[in-house]
This record gives C-alpha cells, sequence and structure tokens, in this order.
C-alpha cells in the first residue's frame, strides 16, 4: 500500500483515554508506520521485544523509557531507537506524547505481549508499575 507525503501538527492529533495509553495512527506504509502515542500519568506501553525495529522521540511530558538494557527519563527531546527484538516500554509520570515510527509494521504477534502485559496491569513483568 503505498503511502502519501504528510505534514500537520501533532496537537491535532493528541487523543488521550482514561484506561489505557492511546496508539494515534498518523501514517502507514508496507514498510513503516508512525504512531503518535498519548498516555496519561501511571500509564504505560508494557516492556516488550517484537521484531520490529522502533524511532521514538518524546514531545511532551515526562516518564521512564526502557531501551534494551537501559532505563532511562522520558522527556521533551528523548530520543531513542531500539532495534527488533530489544525490550522497549514507557510509562508515564505526567501526560506524556510521543511519536513512534516502527519497521516494519507490527504483526498480531507482535502486539500478543503488550496485549497480554496490559490485562495483567504490567509495565514489567507480572505486577502493576
Amino acid at each position: 500500500m503505498p503511502g502519501k507525503a504528510l505534514v500537520l501538527s501533532y496537537r491535532s492529533a493528541v487523543t488521550f483515554r482514561p484506561d489505557r495509553f492511546t496508539p494515534v495512527p498518523i501514517a502507514e506504509t508496507t514498510r513503516a508506520r508512525m504512531l503518535l502515542v498519548c498516555l496519561e500519568p501511571g500509564q504505560f506501553i508494557p516492556v516488550h521485544a517484537p521484531g520490529v525495529d522502533l524511532a521514538l522521540i518524546v514531545l511532551e511530558g515526562e516518564g521512564r523509557l526502557a531501551a534494551g538494557d537501559h532505563e532511562d527519563a522520558a522527556r521533551p527531546g528523548v530520543i531513542a531507537f531500539v532495534p527488533a527484538g530489544e525490550a522497549r516500554g514507557l510509562l508515564a509520570t505526567t501526560r506524556l506524547v510521543a511519536v513512534t515510527v516502527v519497521s516494519p509494521p507490527p504483526t498480531d504477534a507482535d502486539h500478543a505481549e503488550v496485549v497480554s502485559a496490559l490485562r495483567r496491569g504490567a509495565w514489567r513483568g507480572t505486577s502493576t508499575p
């Protein structure tokens, strides 16, 4: 599926949900997917290790970013690249907005670990963050 060029203000796409993080699709081709990720304080993308490369840029807010063997502060201007197969996750301590690009677009199997961890309420392992 061919993509089209896109320029927009990310603020027009920011959306929050009270129950869990909100992934907002921005653009996608057969080679990559771009999402705006919006998290309320305490919400998270569980630490998982899918078979896709990830680039992430924090636009607003603060939290914790797991990337490979590292865990660091997430705040505006922080960028991360995590190769396929390495752990990644994001935990918000304030309202947080980030843009992510994954390549190739993840499969249902790539998302299975995230869905399972969200059901358990687990950012890392088996308990709440």
